[in-house]
This record gives C-alpha cells, sequence and structure tokens, in this order.
C-alpha cells in the first residue's frame, strides 16, 4: 500500500514538475506558447525557431533545469539534517549551512580575484564550489555542537545556535561587502545572500546536477541507518548503528551537496525545511520513499517560484530567495507553534 501511495505521488510530483518546467520556458518578458515551447524542446537544441529558439535554449532552458537541480538537493539536503538532529524544523538554511557556503564563495570571489589572474581563475573555477563546501561543513559542525548539550539537542538551542551562526555569517559577508570595492564584486555578493538563478549556464550545470545524483544516491543507500536515527540515540545502539561516526560522515556528504548547490545558486533557504515536512505527511518517515518524493517537490517549487521570481514584476526580477522567504515565514511559524505546543522550544 505505502509502496503504491509512493508511487503514485512519484508519478504525480513528476507530471507537475514537467508542466512547470514548460511554464517556465514559456512565459517572461518575451511569452511563447506551451505549444511552440514544445514544438522546440522536441526539436532539440538545434530546433530552428529563431529568436523563440534562442529564448528556450540559451537562457530559459539552463535556468530552468538549475532551479530543477538545486530545488531538489536543498529538499533531500534538508529532509536528510532532520533526521541527523532529529528535528524537523532543520533545514540548511536555518542551520547555518547556506549562509555559510555562501560566506566561504564570497571570500574566494572577492578576495581570490583581488590576490591576482591565478587566484581568479580558482575563484571562477573549482575555488567558489570547495569554499562554499568548507563554510556549509563549519557552520553545520558549529551550529550542532553549539545546540548539543549533556548529550542532548532541543529545538530551542537549535534554533538559537542556528540563528546565531546565521547572524555571525551574514555579518562577514556584510564586511565584505563594505571593503569590496568592485562594483561587479558587490553584485556578486548581493546574488549569494539573496539567491537566484538568472546567472545559468550550459556550461554550469554539470557539477551541480553530478552532485545531487550522486549525493542523493548515496543518500538513499543509506535510508535504513537514517532510519534507525529515528529512533533516538539508544535505540539506534542498540540496533547495530555507530551513530557518532555515521552523523559525521552524513553531515561531511550533505555539507558537500548544500555546498556546491549554493556555490551556483546563492543562499535559498526554506526549500529544505517546507518540502521534507510535506512529502512526510504524504508518504511518512521512511527515508527510501521519503528522499525520492522530496527531490521532486523541491524540484518543482523552486521552479514554480522561480518563475514567480521572474514574471511578479517584469521588467524587473525578484532574487528567488526572497519569494521562498515570504512563503517560508509563515510556514516555519506554523511549525515552531506546533512543535512548542508539543515539546516547548524553550528547552
Amino acid at each position: 500500500m505505502k509502496r503504491r501511495r509512493s508511487a503514485t505521488v512519484l508519478v504525480l510530483l513528476a507530471v507537475l514538475l514537467a508542466a512547470s518546467a514548460v511554464a517556465g520556458l514559456a512565459l517572461g518578458p518575451v511569452r511563447i506558447g506551451p505549444g511552440k515551447v514544445l514544438d522546440l524542446v522536441l526539436a532539440g537544441p538545434g530546433a530552428r525557431g529563431g529568436a523563440f529558439a534562442s529564448i528556450v535554449w540559451d537562457v530559459r532552458m539552463p535556468r530552468v533545469l538549475l532551479g530543477t537541480v538545486v530545488g531538489a538537493g536543498l529538499a533531500v539536503a534538508g529532509a536528510v539534517l532532520q533526521a541527523l538532529v532529529r528535528n524537523q524544523l532543520a533545514d540548511p538554511f536555518l542551520l547555518g549551512a547556506s549562509s555559510g557556503a555562501s560566506a566561504g564563495a564570497v571570500l574566494v570571489l572577492v578576495f581570490g580575484t583581488a590576490a591576482g589572474a591565478g587566484a581568479a581563475g580558482f575563484a571562477g573555477g573549482a575555488g567558489a564550489p570547495l569554499a562554499a563546501f568548507a563554510g556549509s561543513l563549519a557552520a553545520l559542525v558549529a551550529v550542532y555542537a553549539l545546540a548539543r548539550r549533556g548529550g542532548t539537542m532541543t529545538t530551542g538551542r537549535l534554533i538559537l545556535a542556528g540563528v546565531a551562526v546565521q547572524y555571525v555569517l551574514s555579518a562577514l559577508t556584510s564586511l565584505v561587502l563594505v571593503l569590496s570595492a568592485r562594483p561587479d564584486q558587490i553584485r556578486s555578493v548581493l546574488f549569494w545572500t539573496l539567491g537566484g538563478l538568472g546567472g545559468a549556464r550550459w556550461d554550469e550545470l554539470a557539477l551541480p546536477a553530478g552532485a545531487l545524483c550522486a549525493g542523493t544516491a548515496l543518500l538513499v543507500a543509506l535510508a535504513r541507518p537514517l532510519d534507525l536515527l529515528l529512533a533516538g540515540e539508544e535505540g539506534a545502539h542498540t540496533l547495530g548503528l555507530d551513530t557518532g561516526r555515521f552523523r559525521a560522515a552524513v553531515f561531511v556528504l550533505t555539507s558537500l551537496v548544500i555546498g556546491v548547490l549554493v556555490a551556483y545558486s546563492g543562499a535559498i533557504g526554506f526549500v529544505g525545511l517546507m518540502v521534507p515536512h510535506a512529502a512526510r505527511m504524504v508518504v511518512g518517515a521512511g527515508h527510501r520513499a521519503l528522499l525520492p518524493v522530496a527531490a521532486l517537490g523541491g524540484a518543482v517549487f523552486l521552479t514554480l517560484a522561480d518563475l514567480v521570481a521572474r514574471t511578479a514584476a517584469a521588467p524587473e526580477e525578484i532574487p528567488v530567495g526572497v519569494v521562498t522567504a515570504l512563503v517560508g515565514g509563515p510556514f516555519f511559524l506554523w511549525m515552531l507553534r506546533r512543535s512548542g505546543r508539543s515539546e516547548g522550544v524553550a528547552g
């Protein structure tokens, strides 16, 4: 029964993702009919269609694909982090992972460029993803260490630790913005703090897509030990899981995925909070079913959020992180109130 439900949900989400992608390719400052979009997509990258073909394949397609990859990755990372800390309020953004990744990438982009041409090449190549990964991992470790006391972790400490680390990293990013004198660097810093998919290019899709596929495959393979963590420390130990080593390994893997994604999209919040929670209500807490559903749900959500960001105030574009925050903020308050009634957030 559960497998049938999961399969049905996956099919429905796949159809919704396809519809969202078509809408993302069709809508914008230049509107293209859905039929024309489908013709151009089926004809392939070399399709003849003049300006329409160029808009679909060179401008909008990379953006839609990047939104799909980033949304799926953030949702999967959020679901895994919620299992690692046994708290449904956990999220890559709320736990400082996205802010850490942004701070690391910004430091490399600004100071790497200032150091010279060689460093600039490093910053524009592998430097930003590597620095984003290091910042993401450092932020997660700091929040986990601050929130854990006496072998236990409460919702209140987790949220406070995440907020504190976020403030520190945001201050660091703001300091870099103040010290940066070049307008192009200032624009880059603003991109990292607000998030956006407007810079998507075909030649930059391989690394985030590879990180998503490899990371998700590994995490799905670890579904059983992730399920064991839901039973608590003692229960997982009794069932043979070395929780310390397992948590450390999965923290590193999750940080790598988050760091690579944020290196290409900037800090986009609340995707990893809302989507796993919604997926859990539909297919349950078992990670073998939860992670694929969360991946597709995250892809749909961020694709639609980016569509709103591009069209709501056209011809101006709203950072997609603003759109997700406007949706995610009230959702987070609702979850916090619900969590507070059940366990108390001040403990």
